[in-house]
């Protein structure tokens, strides 16, 4: 055993010298700024198969942890990254993993069309719109909500709107479940109005009254009212070229 030594055995002035490093250590860590998570640092995500061997036969469960770890990326220690900041690529990846984890988990892409896809950084903006796309074809009856706000996005946010009729011709094509509202399915009848396609607009309005999907009384009535407005303005527009 090594001899131990009482305190008083060592002198004042090396005492004095160690007191003294360590309130300049004390004062350095001090000054040292936080630790701060940079856009970076948000790695690519693992192998599908590895995550299902991790989660032990519980991929919902760990969905939902992985979820909660990358909406909480943007805080560590104290500091925030703007959601605009991130490697969206890699969001996008992560966001992708995870609803193969979890396919019938919607909170993925809640955060897409609601978080990711608001920054102001269209790019971004677009590239999180056309993820929400890719993934509502994977499950439209499922996942028509989001791309309805995509569709919203489009047109009201990037004033795109062949895009907006893109996303919502997918909506009416693709979504078949009883349960969806009209609205969400007869977007692209508006869009078209919008873009002054009337006949097209016309048709399709027509079409949907014919067909038995709407079954909705307030519905019914509110688009015959709108078929009635659109003959209307399709008679004015053949008056006006006669003149």
């Amino acid at each position: 055993m090594r001899d131990e030594r009482p305190l008083n055995y060592v002198s004042t002035p090396v005492l004095a010298l160690l007191a003294a490093g360590l309130a300049l250590q004390l004062g350095l860590h001090a000054k040292q700024p936080a630790p701060e998570a940079r856009a970076p640092d948000l790695m690519p995500p693992p192998g599908i198969a590895l995550l299902r061997l991790a989660s032990m036969g519980e991929p919902i469960a760990l969905a939902k942890i992985l979820m909660l770890q990358l909406q909480a990326f943007d805080y560590r220690s104290g500091s925030r990254i703007p959601f605009k900041d991130l490697d969206y690529a890699r969001v996008e990846a992560w966001l992708a993993r995870i609803l193969e984890l979890d396919p019938g988990g919607q909170y993925p892409l809640l955060a897409a069309s609601r978080l990711y896809a608001e920054v102001p950084d269209e790019p971004k903006q677009r590239s999180m719109l056309e993820f929400v796309y890719r993934q509502y074809l994977l499950d439209p009856n499922r996942r028509w909500p989001w791309l309805a706000h995509a569709t919203f996005l489009a047109k009201h946010r990037l004033k795109d709107m062949p895009l907006a009729l893109r996303y919502a011709a997918a909506l009416q094509k693709y979504t078949t479940a009883k349960d969806v509202p009209a609205w969400a399915t007869t977007m692209e009848v508006f869009i078209r109005e919008d873009l002054n396609e009337l006949e097209t607009a016309r048709v399709m309005i027509g079409g949907l009254l014919a067909s038995g999907r709407i079954t909705d009384r307030g519905e019914l009535h509110f688009l015959n009212g709108r078929l009635k407005e659109i003959e209307a303005r399709l008679m004015q527009s053949a008056e006006k070229k006669k003149r």
